[in-house]
């Protein structure tokens, strides 16, 4: 069985980290799995870890008082989910859904942004990391925005 610092130190977000580096984020980690159709977090909720996704697909929702959830994204194996954590007041702006199995590290947040405190140099290097995802979906949701309402302008 591999150990939770060699999963995150394989993972592609973590690409290049420096091991100690690794040790400290693996220190936050644990594996999390969730079934079809759970839910791993909810809008509103208090953002208390994010997820390396190893295995199956989630799908990002918006709730719309029309038609009630409306998926935004979905994402991968590899990819990175959730970001509000790194934000006061630390609280998901979206729902997170597993389409179907997901296996994933679960990195605790608070820990980790103890951590990043603690050595600045962690705190930049994981700023580093998670600026280009957040980027990506900022411009995902912009064109989104176009899309949706441009027709109409």
């Amino acid at each position: 069985m591999e150990s939770i610092e060699h999963i995150v130190k394989e993972h592609r977000f973590f690409a290049g980290m420096d091991a100690g580096f690794v040790a400290l984020v693996s220190g936050c980690a644990k594996n999390a799995r969730f079934d079809p159709g759970q839910y791993l977090f909810h809008e509103s909720d208090s953002a208390d870890w994010f997820f390396l996704l190893r295995n199956g697909s989630v799908a990002i929702e918006l709730r719309d008082p029309a038609r009630g959830a409306v998926t935004v994204q979905t994402l991968h194996e590899g990819d990175l989910c959730g970001l509000s954590w790194l934000v006061p007041p630390y609280r998901w702006t979206y729902d997170a859904r597993a389409i179907d199995l997901v296996r994933a590290i679960a990195v605790d947040a608070a820990c980790l942004r103890r951590k990043s405190e603690a050595d600045p140099r962690l705190g930049y290097d994981m700023m580093k990391r998670f600026m280009p995802p957040l980027v990506e979906r900022l411009q995902a949701a912009r064109m989104q925005m176009i899309d949706i309402y441009g027709a109409h302008g």
